[in-house]
């Protein structure tokens, strides 16, 4: 099954793997390098710190085998009905 847009379908999380949410205190100055970053790469900052984030832990060989892959850039599929 394909979307509207006809691409994939989209992946349905369980409640075990849903993003979690976390509250990141960032001095302001860290916080618009990230933005300008994200912005020149077309990402928002909350990406672009995932994206950080996963190369880290990979580049420290400390990536969990069961970290699902990175979340799609882009609008999410709209879901009628």
């Amino acid at each position: 099954m394909t979307s509207a847009s006809g691409g994939a379908p989209p992946v349905r999380r369980t409640t075990s793997q849903q993003r979690k949410q976390v509250l990141l205190r960032l001095d302001p100055a860290i916080y618009e390098a990230l933005a300008r970053w994200a912005a020149a790469e077309l990402r928002s900052t909350n990406a672009q710190i995932d994206y950080l984030l996963r190369r880290a832990l990979k580049e420290a060989h400390r990536l969990p085998r069961e970290a699902g892959p990175p979340p799609r850039r882009g609008r999410p599929p709209r879901h009628d009905g």
